[in-house]
């Protein structure tokens, strides 16, 4: 490999955005030279057989090191650090897209956290191993906008700093949480995590293939800031072109796709519906069948400020719709045509439709109808508040809620003066005690990477930068689900009940323990 190319590692290459960033790097590969860990596995040999093909790289059955013409390929898995550190050595960058996602992260949750925790553990070890590696390494880290959880109107706005509330069994937000915090409290010194919003695929097959009941966690009240693959990927790539002394290191950023990719979550569903030529999804679906809380998703205040630096702002919601109708096959172009034509045979495929979509929400271990019928409490309490609020949920049309982009919405208080340059002691002892706690520092240096000491309202006491607890919206890893006791938090932590009480009442008292969420596991085989 050239040696005087930077070095940049990618780890995810084989996911939807990790794909996209690998494919802007191949791009660029005059000036850099390539490092991808991938796992061993058919569809991975598969992928990226061209790319060693072109490399003059002699592909290997099973694990092991292949290299050649700026590609190296580490045949591994990212949660055995011997495969990680062999894959950083005498890096300069290391961009990390991976992550075990949603809805297979619902059904294998050892494995989520081995993927979003342990693996990035494993990644910050081996920077810092690396010769001077905390210094001179640079780190890109994607997190998810599911640590924020369910953001309901008027608190629909978020930004950078808002607390942190991975939803009720959501075991991926709360691995995914775990892995940036490693990030944050690491000492390497050019690091930017970027919190991806829903990242759309934009091939039609790509789209369909995400069907699971995971579809009816969302309400249909749900604000999204969504991002495509391609720009998602776009935009990491780009960070190549940041210089080590920007203001850009050493921050946290939402990554949605701006103004022109926000909309509702009942929108979004018609969108998918309605580029098969059918009326939209209150033809395939019932209202009951979406949660009415405990998703995630949001708009962004701040999502500009990433784009300001790695300008991917380059779809909106109609350029997308375009791209998705052009890579539909043509059989499926040829069903939208008949049934935007004949009445008739759209309102059969649109009973087929509502078949296949009732059996994700009543036959799945996930589905919705699934935990009503079968008095799964848990899963009622969480998504629905009772069985009350569940059957009480009208009929498409019926006291619809408000979708309007424009309604009112609440900034949240983070606790302390914003708008000062440099803080003080004060400030932080401030932000803490509205967090229920306490800043048990008695000096401090001014900087917001110097590890100091907190004390939550419960009495845990932990070290953490002040960066990661004002500015990135962390507080007591010990309190962190699972278990998930957000009611008795709300009462103790103000900064907490700004995102708890919009659509929880203060009378509500619900624990779901740690294993709480192993009701699905392996729901995906049933």
């Amino acid at each position: 490999m050239g040696d005087l190319k930077s070095r940049v590692v990618l780890f995810g290459v084989s996911g939807t955005m990790g794909y996209e960033v690998f494919k802007e790097l191949w791009n660029r590969r005059e000036t850099i030279d390539i490092v991808l860990l991938l796992l061993p596995a058919r569809r991975e040999k598969k992928l990226f057989a061209v790319y060693e093909k072109q490399a003059g790289i002699k592909s290997l059955p099973e694990r092991g090191v292949v290299e050649g013409n700026g590609l190296k390929i580490v045949w591994g898995d990212a949660t055995y650090y011997p495969d990680v550190a062999e894959a950083i050595r005498g890096a300069d960058w290391v961009l990390n897209a991976m992550a075990f996602i949603s809805p297979a992260a619902d059904y294998y949750p050892e494995m989520a956290k081995a993927v979003n925790t342990t693996a990035i553990q494993n990644i910050v070890d081996a920077i810092q191993a690396e010769p001077d590696g905390a210094a001179r390494i640079r780190l890109v880290h994607t997190s998810t906008v599911a640590a924020t959880g369910d953001r309901p109107p008027p608190i629909h706005w978020g930004r950078v700093g808002d607390p942190l509330k991975p939803s009720i069994f959501d075991f991926y937000a709360v691995t995914k949480i775990a892995g940036e915090r490693i990030v944050l409290e690491s000492q390497i010194k050019h690091w930017a995590v970027l919190r991806m919003t829903f990242i759309m695929p934009t091939h039609f097959t790509a789209l369909v293939r995400l069907r699971d009941p995971i579809m009816f966690h969302m309400p249909i009240h749900a604000c999204m800031e969504n991002i495509t693959s391609a720009d998602a990927g776009y935009g990491m790539a780009n960070v190549l072109d940041i210089p080590d002394n920007s203001d850009f290191w050493r921050r946290v950023y939402n990554m949605g796709g701006g103004p022109g990719m926000r909309i509702s979550a009942a929108d979004y569903q018609n969108l998918a519906v309605q580029l098969l030529g059918l009326s939209g999804i209150q033809a395939v679906s019932e209202r009951r069948w979406f949660a009415l809380r405990n998703f995630h998703m949001q708009y962004y205040f701040d999502s500009w400020e990433a784009n300001q630096y790695l300008h991917y702002w380059r779809t909106d919601m109609e350029s997308y719709k375009r791209k998705l109708l052009a890579s539909m096959p043509l059989a499926i172009k040829l069903v939208r045509l008949v049934n935007r034509r004949i009445g008739s045979f759209r309102r059969l495929i649109e009973k087929l439709v509502y078949g296949i979509l009732k059996g994700l929400a009543a036959e799945h271990r996930n589905g919705p109808l699934h935990w009503y019928v079968g008095h799964n409490d848990a899963r009622i309490t969480a998504f629905y508040k009772d069985y009350v609020e569940f059957e009480a949920i009208p009929d498409w049309g019926v006291d619809m809620p408000d979708t309007d982009l424009h309604q009112p919405a609440l900034i949240l208080d983070h606790g302390y003066d914003e708008e000062k340059a440099l803080l003080e002691l004060a400030d932080l002892q401030q932000a803490a005690k509205f967090r229920g706690g306490a800043c048990l520092a008695t000096s401090w240096d001014g900087s917001l990477y110097t590890s100091l000491t907190w004390r939550c309202a419960r009495g845990h006491s932990f070290s953490a930068m002040p960066y990661t607890i004002l500015k990135a919206g962390h507080w007591c890893p010990d309190c962190m689900p699972p278990a998930w006791n957000y009611d008795e938090e709300a009462r103790l932590n103000p900064f907490f009940a700004q995102v708890w009480y919009p659509n929880h009442g203060a009378l509500e008292h619900n624990v779901y323990p740690a294993e709480c969420v192993l009701d699905i596991a392996g729901a995906d085989k049933d």
